[in-house]
């Protein structure tokens, strides 16, 4: 590993502090290096904040040293003018004679122009360096600008004789949340919503559950909310819909009237294959990523049209006997590790 690509992983570690606060823009990660010693670093702040590149040249004590300096940068550096001023007139400004970016950005309004304008500008740019552990660090962004919809990843649980839930009928004698895992693994799931744009489930899991879908375990930002809710069987009283955070309602019914101020509703048709069309809904408001947490129809859902990026399942140590199945699914085994009594296995879809 030669000392560019060092510096791009050092790009890629401060980028990770940016894991949930950044979209729908990507998290970005930089460092401005003279002499070779770093002396400004960076991350993508909250959405609508400054990007890496400003972060990192705003950390610089001494700016007279830019003129002499080389910056590294996970992504192509912005040239047009969003939430914030782009990000190549700043690197321009300062005379920064080289940059060493990682990936090349594929959204339309950058896609080149932000390197064209660093070369026209003088600068020496170097571009594809570590390309493949910048490509797996921007996943949620890339997956979203080049297959136009959000990453997906599907989250359950599972017993041991691999059923996602009890029998309706035990629940009906014993209406309690049924655990499958244990509270070291249900902690860890409050820290993956709180990484990702939106979570979502299906009606009956909402109707089962009643679950909030926040990061209660976990300092963090509460997820969007997304619940497939075909004909509004999901009343008031229910937690998702307190209004607490952004909800999208995805449903076949169009009477406006029926719906709540407050809450976002699409209408998608239910007689066709539904992921690709949640997918539209999602990329329409500009999710970037989502964690899909069931049940198991609306996971199937998913798994059926080949839809989804990673799989995170545990199994736990309980046994129901009978109930419903966990879904099955054929996938590359990423990595496996005991989360005390539970297992996780992480798949990826190739």
């Amino acid at each position: 590993m030669n000392i560019h690509q060092k510096y791009i992983l050092r790009c890629i570690e401060l980028a990770k502090k940016g894991l949930g606060t950044t979209a729908p823009n990507p998290m970005v990660g930089s460092v401005i290096v003279h002499n070779e010693k770093i002396i400004g670093e960076g991350f993508t702040s909250p959405y609508g904040g400054p990007h890496a590149e400003v972060n990192a040249i705003n950390s610089v004590v001494d700016k007279t040293l830019l003129a002499s300096s080389a910056l590294y940068v996970t992504l192509e550096p912005c040239s047009h003018y969003g939430k914030t001023p782009p990000c190549a007139d700043l690197i321009t400004q300062y005379n920064i004679p080289e940059v060493y970016i990682g990936l090349r950005d594929p959204h339309d309004k950058v896609a080149g122009k932000g390197i064209q304008k660093l070369e026209e500008s003088g600068c020496k740019v170097h571009v594809g360096i570590l390309e493949q552990e910048c490509r797996e660090h921007h996943k949620r962004f890339l997956t979203y600008q080049e297959k136009k919809r959000p990453y997906i990843i599907l989250k359950w649980a599972e017993t041991q004789d691999g059923f996602l839930a009890p029998d309706p009928s035990k629940r009906k004698m014993n209406p309690e949340p049924y655990w499958i895992t244990n509270a070291y693994s249900r902690q860890l799931v409050h820290q993956w919503r709180s990484e990702e744009q939106a979570i979502l489930v299906g009606t009956n899991t909402v109707l089962a559950d009643n679950p909030k879908l926040n990061t209660r375990d976990w300092e963090g930002k509460n997820p969007i909310r997304v619940v497939l809710d075909k004909d509004l069987k999901i009343g008031t009283d229910f937690n998702v819909l307190d209004k607490s955070v952004k909800t999208v309602v995805i449903t076949q019914v169009s009477d406006r009237s029926k719906y709540l101020n407050g809450v976002d509703y699409a209408v998608i048709d239910f007689s066709k294959p539904l992921a690709d069309q949640i997918c539209q809904v999602l990329h329409q408001h500009s999710i970037t990523s989502v964690l899909i947490e069931g049940g198991a129809k609306t996971l199937q859902l998913f798994i059926n049209e080949g839809l989804w990026d990673e799989a995170r399942v545990f199994v736990g140590q309980t046994r129901f006997e009978s109930g419903i199945p966990a879904p099955k699914i054929v996938g590359k085994l990423k990595s496996t590790q005991n989360i005390v009594s539970d297992t996780l296995s992480i798949y990826t879809h190739d």
